[in-house]
């Protein structure tokens, strides 16, 4: 019902630097659907070599050369406010921002122009102490929407800020393109044997993912169940998660695989997949394991899992960065093995997260902005 071109200005995607997560997942999902919409989208950030993942109707907007894909924040900001500067100055324009939200606000009003916040993580994660609540309301406030993609998300925000932002799922269900993807051939052995607990985890190799909870559960587990569990994600973490499993001699049990562009196809080949995280925004992976029929164990942390599991009906939760309470789980998850109701229930409703369904929310909000 909307008359795109007509009522869109430039819709500007600010995000400086396009990592490997779930919210650069987002990104490219979003804008390459309003580019197909006839928008006229733009894309700013540092990262170069990103250009490949985005659609060629979306006019992405970077450096000439890769020098600033690896550089820390602070240089890519200041990089993404040149490019806004000298490509959109005396333009009409609106911004979207996923990441740099502060310096996006900023940019924004400083041209008196219309701006949308997408927060990804719970807000627990970044405003601890009262300063930083403060701080963080100030700022919020002068967003002209603000989006979060959990109804737990949103009345956490509302909590912490006094605002209430809009819900807007992740366009994370696209089952058809999910299964197509966990097609794909890959060399892999690890899992050969049937009668081992195949299990998965996949996320950044960082502190926030906790993924030094499930190597200390299953190194506790190790006598009582056989099991084999490979770990997909690259990070600061890596040399200590490795020097872990090395000191327990764990090595033909658990392997850390580092980063993979696509890794359905190992979720696909595994029985169950953990999440350990201590906060989260909306783990799309979540989404992916539940699509293609993989039992979950997720913490039932801040915000999202709940939300995704159905509060425990479409799989297991357990208490937050509780060791005993993971493994609990999953004894409890082996003892029901061959019962799939869970499995049946999550993937029913699934339907929440579909990616055109999410993405035309996402227009809608931009073109009324």
């Amino acid at each position: 019902n909307f008359s795109h071109k007509k009522k869109a200005d430039n819709i500007i995607f600010f995000c400086p630097s396009i990592g490997e997560g779930g919210v650069e997942k987002n990104l490219i999902t979003i804008s390459n659907y309003f580019s197909k919409k006839g928008i006229s989208t733009n894309l700013i950030t540092a990262n170069k070599n990103k250009k490949k993942e985005f659609s060629n109707k979306i006019k992405f907007i970077s450096p000439k050369n890769n020098f600033w894909d690896n550089k820390i924040i602070f240089f890519k900001n200041l990089v993404c406010i040149y490019l806004l500067i000298i490509n959109f100055y005396n333009k009409n324009f609106k911004i979207i921002s996923f990441k740099s939200n502060i310096l996006a606000l900023i940019l924004a009003k400083l041209f008196y122009k219309k701006v949308v916040i997408r927060s990804n993580n719970s807000p627990d994660s970044f405003s601890n102490s009262f300063a930083r609540k403060v701080f963080f309301r100030l700022f919020f406030k002068l967003a002209d929407k603000i989006i979060v993609n959990s109804f737990d998300f949103q009345n956490l925000f509302y909590k912490k800020f006094n605002i209430r932002p809009i819900m807007i799922y992740n366009p994370s269900f696209n089952k058809k393109k999910i299964i197509r993807k966990s097609k794909e051939k890959i060399k892999f052995n690890f899992f050969k044997k049937i009668k081992e607990l195949k299990i998965i985890s996949v996320g950044r190799l960082v502190k926030q993912k906790n993924h030094i909870l499930l190597l200390n559960a299953l190194n506790n587990l190790k006598n009582k169940i056989r099991f084999k569990c490979i770990i997909i994600g690259k990070g600061n973490k890596y040399s200590f998660l490795k020097e872990f499993i090395r000191s327990k001699k764990l090595e033909k049990k658990i392997k850390l695989l580092g980063y993979k562009k696509n890794p359905l196809p190992y979720i696909l080949k595994s029985d169950v997949f953990i999440l350990t995280s201590i906060h989260e925004g909306l783990p799309n992976v979540l989404i992916d394991a539940l699509t293609l029929s993989k039992k979950i164990i997720s913490s039932n942390c801040k915000t999202g899992p709940k939300e995704i599991l159905l509060n425990g009906k479409g799989g297991y939760l357990f208490k937050n960065d509780s060791q005993k309470d993971l493994e609990k789980k999953i004894l409890l998850m082996m003892r029901n093995y061959k019962n799939n109701k869970k499995i049946y229930l999550g993937k029913k409703y699934l339907t929440r997260f579909d990616e055109n369904l999410n993405c035309k929310k996402y227009l809608e909000l931009m073109i009324t902005l």
